[in-house]
């Protein structure tokens, strides 16, 4: 058996025309019958460090029997001159979260994949504390298992108060060993019980996994890296897939 929440998880690639330029992390949502991957928004683009894909591609099981089986699924990130993904603003500027609608009718009838739903969201930030343990499913420097085409898993704790905005921006605090790859990753955490809400995926979706902290003054031969990382609060979904 398969866990559900592996099969959440896509790895991203991003193109500019044929030419391969960096690997990412993304998953499935899925609202009112519509399919979108999410990701992060500098996978996307980013200014400041030149980075303009035209399409992205994800990797796709194509064989429930034989998980091993995959292809490869483009999709365009512009569409007669205009960007095809949705990113947020708040009161603190731009959420480094995006998504994009898959075609459903364009996927191979065969795919198999699991999708967070608008029920996996978490509503009550009371019910989680500082300490709490999560995990975060990506494809970390690319790394993944290459026969099976599944992400590898993270543990993670809640570093910061949730539900209170750090710094004022749209994010909490994680603190896990990660590296790049992994944006773009779902945070999530195990739902109490077997909640017949969740179905066959019983793990709330707390929030995206964007990019690694660290302090600006740090010695670089003296200190260790935080190790803390920004993940931004998934209810900002249910204002991209309206």
């Amino acid at each position: 058996m398969i866990e559900s929440l592996l099969l959440t998880a896509a790895r991203v690639f991003t193109f500019q025309r044929q030419r391969l330029l960096t690997n990412a992390s993304g998953f499935f949502f899925e609202r009112d019958e519509r399919l979108f991957l999410v990701t992060s928004r500098h996978v996307v683009i980013d200014v400041p460090s030149k980075h303009f894909p035209d399409r992205v591609e994800i990797e796709l099981h194509i064989d429930r029997d034989n998980i091993a089986r995959s292809t490869g699924f483009s999709i365009p990130l512009y569409r007669d001159g205009k960007s095809v993904w949705r990113q947020g603003l708040d009161t603190a500027g731009e959420i480094d979260v995006a998504v994009i609608e898959i075609e459903r009718a364009a996927l191979p009838g065969t795919t198999v994949y699991r999708a967070f739903t608008p029920r996996h969201l978490q509503t009550t930030p009371d019910q989680v504390e500082v300490g709490t343990s999560l995990l975060i499913v990506g494809f970390p420097l690319g790394f993944h298992d290459t026969l099976h085409h599944m992400p590898v898993v993270r543990h993670a704790v809640i570093a910061s108060s949730f539900g209170l905005r750090f710094q004022g921006e749209g994010y909490f605090l994680t603190d896990a060993r990660t590296h790049r790859g992994t944006s773009g990753a779902p945070v999530v955490m195990r739902a109490s019980g077997r909640d017949p809400v969740y179905g066959d995926l019983p793990w709330m979706l707390l929030g995206v996994h964007s990019a690694r902290l660290d302090v600006g003054t740090r010695d670089l031969k003296l200190d260790d890296a935080l190790g803390l990382n920004c993940a931004w609060y998934s209810d900002i979904l249910l204002t991209l897939t309206e």
